[in-house]
Formats: C-alpha cells, structure tokens, sequence
C-alpha cells in the first residue's frame, strides 16, 4: 500500500497532514467454521490485506471520516454526543460502535478528529472487512486519547458493536485473530475459556490460495443468526439429559449417544456439524505442527461436506470453487472459509501447480456460475498494529 498517496487523499479531505497512521489485517480461517459460538476451537490468521486509518486531531466534537472506498459517500460526520444507532448510518455504525463501548469499558471520553480508511480486504468476501474496520477504530482511539485498553479488550469490543450495537450474533474469533494475531503464525483458540497458542504456520512447498466468489453477502441479511438459534436449539434438547454449556464440550462419540434427545432431524444436522468440526480442529492443530499437509487437506475437504450437508451454507458459488479445486492436480485439500453464503474458499495448492490450478478452476467457475472469481494468496500478518509497524511500502 502506498502510504503517501493516502496521506495525499487525507491533505485533499481534510485541508491538513495527518498525524498518525494504523492499520487492521483481516483474518482468514483455516479450519473451525461455525463453532465459535459453541464453544470449540478455531484456527484463523491475520491476513495482510487489511484496513488502514490515517487520522489528525481535531478542536471540537466531530468526527469526520471518509472512506476510500465508498468516496461517492463524501466526507460524513457526527457528534460524539450522539452515538446511537441510525440504520442509513451503513458503514459509520461500525465506527459509532466502537467509539461508545471503548469510552464505556475504559471510563474515559474520546474528543474530535479527522479519519480517512482505505481496506484492500473486498467487501462481503468474509476475510472480515467488518472486524478489521471495528478493531482499527478500537485501536486508533486507544492511542489517540490513551483509554489503556488490552488487544483483548479491543477484541471483546469489537464483538460487541457486532452482537449489542448491529444485532448480529457473531463468535469471538473474527476479532481475535484480528486483534492478537503474530505474523507466521496461526492462532489456536479455545473459545469456551478464551485460552490460546499460537502454532507456526510455515506452508513451505505449499500455498493457501484465497478464492473469491464476488457473491457478495452481508451476515445481518444472512442464515447466520438462524444457524446460531438452531445450535441454541439444540443445546437446550441435550441439556435435558446433559450438564452441559457448550455443544463443544461433546466429543463425537458422545454425540452419536445422545443425539436422539435433538427431535428435529435438521438441527440434529447443525450439532452434528457442530461436534465433528471442533474434533476436525483438533486434529488440524495435531497435522499443522508436523508440516503434514496432506492430512490437513483432508480435514479441510471433511470441513467442507459437512458445511454443506449438514451445516447448508456453502451455496452454487462456493460448491462450485471447492469442488472444481478437488479436481486439481496439487490441490491437498479446500474449502469455503467464514460465514458462507457467498464470500471466499481456500485451497491448500502445491507451489509448482498453483498457475494451473487457478486456471482450470476459474475456468470452471465461470463457465457454471457466469462471471469470474478472484484469487489471492493468503499471507499471515501481525494483528492491529500502528503503521510504522509494518511495512509502509507493502
């Protein structure tokens, strides 16, 4: 990202040289989808696309931002004094959020300033662009106004503006790894007791291909608060004969014994989905730190049948990547990647294949959906950090 051409479009907004510059990754999962509400383990990264905030104090109340990549939107600005919900706010709210519950949990009060956000993470990919925006803002008011605020409490912040602020029932993990993720390296959380590690992710002979469907989607017009009140469902039919919190807490053995106490056979599904993933991540953490690539493929393949047949959020586009990637010589495994319903896949693909691979499915692709995907490949990335940080020039 060219820094000094951001610091030129914040000259041109705002009349004035910014003063500070930060910036968000995104993150991508490897494996553990849909079981951060329940409980289980994930296993995401940061990613190097991110969002970037470049900011300038300002002598008054307001706060004037401008995004980069909605410019026909202007420059918009609100008063700190009213940071209540407005549903035409569209990408302000995250920013309105995450003020409020940030001067709320430190007890502290934020004042003006002028903010100009440009993301290279495509919107509604489910690489996070939300998360990122939430945490960036988190961080950047941290630092500006010295709140005292943890990684972690950013995060849990960030989590919050999802649940209480927009109403959408998210997990824990798209801000976490946001927040607290190292670079070359994968982020191993345990979300019923918010334990971690963090597992070297070197892929050696191996790339993680980001694969975009360009169906864009937006979880609070989604099946994801569906998904997490049929799982809510299903463990209240368990918790009649089981003490349990978490659908999480059952190893797969234990469901098969209890999951006729689930009357409806489609939330049986989604537990079932559920259960055997937090085991698949388990394993996925056992292959990642032996380097064997082969079966973590495998595992990623696994993933995928079950969103689909169990879990019903992968969808024509995401079937479509992931099944023409299975095809491919050098692929080791693939599979849909955040919420669903659109968004992106991964494909773990050996280096000297990844040309041929891209072709092949992007000629599948576009010959069964009708328009082109896009590929990226993964690289890991530190979490929310002040620019000078990272690599201006990247």
């Amino acid at each position: 990202m060219d820094i000094k051409a951001l610091q030129a479009a914040f000259l041109k907004y705002f009349d004035t040289q910014s003063q500070r510059a930060f910036f968000a990754p995104g993150r991508v999962n490897l494996i553990g989808e849909h079981i951060d509400y329940n409980g289980g383990h994930v296993l995401p990264c940061a990613i190097s696309n991110g969002t970037y905030g470049l900011v300038s104090l300002r002598s008054d109340q307001k706060v004037s931002c401008v995004s980069l990549n909605f410019e026909s939107d202007g420059c918009v600005s609100f008063d700190l004094a009213d940071l209540s919900y407005q549903a035409s706010d569209s990408w302000l709210s995250y920013i309105k959020g995450m003020i409020q519950y940030c001067q709320e949990k430190s007890g502290k009060t934020v004042s003006g300033f002028n903010l100009l956000i440009y993301g290279n993470i495509p919107n509604g990919a489910g690489l996070s662009s939300s998360a990122s925006l939430e945490l960036l803002i988190g961080m950047i008011v941290n630092q500006l106004f010295d709140l005292g605020l943890s990684h972690l409490d950013l995060a849990l912040l960030g989590q919050k503006v999802e649940n209480d602020y927009l109403g959408l029932n998210t997990g824990i993990m798209d801000q976490f790894a946001i927040g607290m993720s190292h670079a070359d390296s994968a982020v191993y959380l345990k979300v019923s007791d918010m334990s971690y590690e963090f597992l070297p992710l070197q892929l050696g002979e191996v790339v993680l291909l980001i694969m975009n469907t360009n169906k864009q989607r937006k979880l609070t017009d989604s099946k994801y608060n569906q998904r997490r009140a049929e799982c809510d469902q299903a463990l209240a039919d368990l918790q009649k004969e089981c003490d349990i919190t978490y659908l999480c807490q059952l190893r797969p053995d234990q469901f098969e014994a209890l999951s006729h106490l689930i009357e409806d056979p489609t939330i049986r599904q989604r537990a079932k989905h559920v259960v055997y993933e937090d085991e698949r991540t388990q394993q996925a953490k056992e292959a990642l730190l032996s380097s064997d690539w082969e079966a973590f493929g495998q595992l990623m393949n696994q993933s995928h049948q079950s969103l689909r047949e169990d879990y019903d959020v992968t969808g024509l586009e995401l079937d479509t990547l992931v099944e023409a990637a299975w095809e491919q010589e050098g692929v080791l495994g693939a599979r849909m990647t955040g919420a669903g319903m659109g968004g992106c896949a991964i494909a773990l693909v050996k280096k000297d294949r990844l040309d041929s691979v891209k072709d092949q499915i992007q000629a599948i692709y576009q010959a069964k959906v009708g328009y082109p995907a896009s590929f990226y490949l993964a690289q890991s990335a530190p979490g929310i950090c002040e620019l000078t940080a990272i690599n201006e020039e990247d």
